[in-house]
């Protein structure tokens, strides 16, 4: 994740941690769990709402 964070505030880093997190949990497909996102695979066995 290539960027400059000299210059940047702590909530600039913060947002964008937290941006990445929620790709990575929510958008990211994983083939081994079935072409789903995480959160999508924990939904389809009931462990998350």
């Amino acid at each position: 994740y290539p960027r400059d964070w000299k210059n940047a505030t702590i909530e600039q880093f913060i947002e964008a941690v937290d941006s990445y997190i929620r790709w990575y949990n929510e958008k990211r497909i994983k083939i081994s769990l079935g072409s789903l996102s995480p959160i999508e695979y924990r939904v389809s066995l009931g462990l998350a709402a």
